[in-house]
């Protein structure tokens, strides 16, 4: 494929600032200390710039392309677009969890945020043993206003045509569609997993009832636009940062949502909730227990923070006429339920499908065989759970026994 826009460099990055007036102002072009290309992620070109005063800046190409695979598998960079209006809508919500965008490229899809440097990835900072208290909460709060602020509870009506219209998003969406929710179980041949686990991954397709949840998941996620969600929250896209010598956040951000869109309010959270089922599979591996039980906790910390911040937004709702106290607990109830159902299917992609985790991926294949293990089996009794019995510390209980059942070593 040939791009008709020019790619960023490490040696063009100086003049690319230099053109941009506003971002000449944040950072000095011509007093450039360090410049990286830090993406590691799976689409983009991501540069971290440093200038002699100590200011940074973060820029954020999109490719016509996935990165991860080259040029073999097309992708729109069209998607720079819907990460930028959505980052601004949600900032625009809760600022302090939600990177700040200073421009936006159009033409070479190029997006300038602030600098994070002086935080860590959730995920990284997770599989280094670290702890970020208050993280869990503050994404849960964080979806909770998306949740409200985005949707028909807060907006006009004709502003929420606009914003859903604006927001449509097929090709993204089809990449989630076919990796999150079908491949897992029927295979496109970009599935994998050691030896040891093929039966594990044989078990999960032949799965009837795993299968037609994921059926009604998918179905979910293709019909249910409630709002303008992150699409593809996890420990991997948010940035945590703690004071010296301390575990208490003192900062928490999320990033990286080119696959928002007006979708299910549950499939953020479910994320979420999976990839902290992830991080204890890490944890129970390692022989680490207490560990392992920490971050399942953060379960219930990220649905309290959710519900918190939902509820005290409610009293602005557009029309209380109808949408009373007992729609809001049937609001409630039916995020729970979903949330579990979209923690399962992506329990099983992150194991089986094209895009695993670090947290599994790195560990010795003699233990990495129980941790992956248990989070598919995990997946498959996430499914099971009866809907009167999925609070979520009851999930965290089953996760737990799960995973510490099918440890190995």
């Amino acid at each position: 494929m040939t791009a008709d826009y020019e790619f960023l460099t490490v040696d063009t990055v100086a003049d690319y600032v230099r053109s941009v007036p506003r971002l000449a102002q944040r950072i000095d072009p011509d007093a450039l200390v360090s410049v990286s290309e830090i993406g590691d992620g799976n689409l983009n070109l991501v540069f971290l710039l440093g200038d002699a005063t100590g200011r940074g800046l973060v820029l954020k190409q999109a490719l016509p392309y996935v990165r991860m695979t080259g040029e073999g598998w097309p992708m729109t960079p069209e998607r720079a677009r819907f990460e930028v209006d959505s980052l601004r809508a949600h900032h625009a919500l809760l600022p302090e969890h939600v990177v700040e965008v200073f421009d936006y490229d159009p033409e070479r899809f190029i997006i300038a945020m602030e600098d994070l440097s002086d935080h860590s990835v959730w995920r990284g900072a997770l599989n280094e043993g670290l702890i970020h208290d208050g993280a869990a909460a503050a994404m849960g709060r964080y979806v909770g206003a998306v949740a409200f602020g985005t949707s028909a509870l807060a907006l006009e009506r004709k502003e929420l045509a606009k914003a859903v219209a604006a927001a449509v998003n097929p090709e993204l969406c089809l990449i989630t569609e076919d990796l999150v929710f079908s491949e897992p179980s029927v295979d496109a041949g970009r599935n994998s997993v050691i030896e040891q686990n093929k039966k594990d991954a044989a078990d999960l397709a032949a799965d009837e009832d795993f299968v037609t949840a994921m059926g009604r998941a998918k179905w979910l996620f293709m019909t249910k636009g409630e709002a303008l969600i992150h699409g593809d929250l996890h420990t991997g896209s948010v940035m945590v940062r703690s004071p010296e010598g301390s575990t208490a956040c003192d900062s928490v951000k999320a990033f990286d949502s080119e696959f928002a869109f007006y979708g299910p309010v549950a499939y953020d959270i479910g994320c979420l909730w999976a990839n902290y089922v992830i991080a204890a599979a890490r944890a129970f591996a390692l022989g680490d227990e207490p560990r392992a039980e920490w971050a399942l906790g953060m379960i219930q910390q990220t649905w309290d923070g959710f519900e918190e911040e939902f509820r005290a937004r409610w009293s602005d709702r557009r029309d209380p006429r109808v949408w009373r106290g007992p729609f809001l607990e049937h609001l409630l109830a039916d995020w729970n339920e979903e949330s579990r159902l979209f923690a399962a299917a992506e329990l099983a992609r992150r194991t089986v499908g094209a895009a695993k985790t670090k947290d599994i991926e790195t560990l010795p294949e003699s233990i990495r065989e129980g941790a992956a293990r248990g989070v598919l089996l995990a997946a498959r009794r996430f499914v099971r759970v009866p809907d009167a019995a999925g609070a979520p510390h009851d999930l965290a209980v089953l996760a737990a026994d799960t995973l510490r059942e099918s440890r190995t070593s």
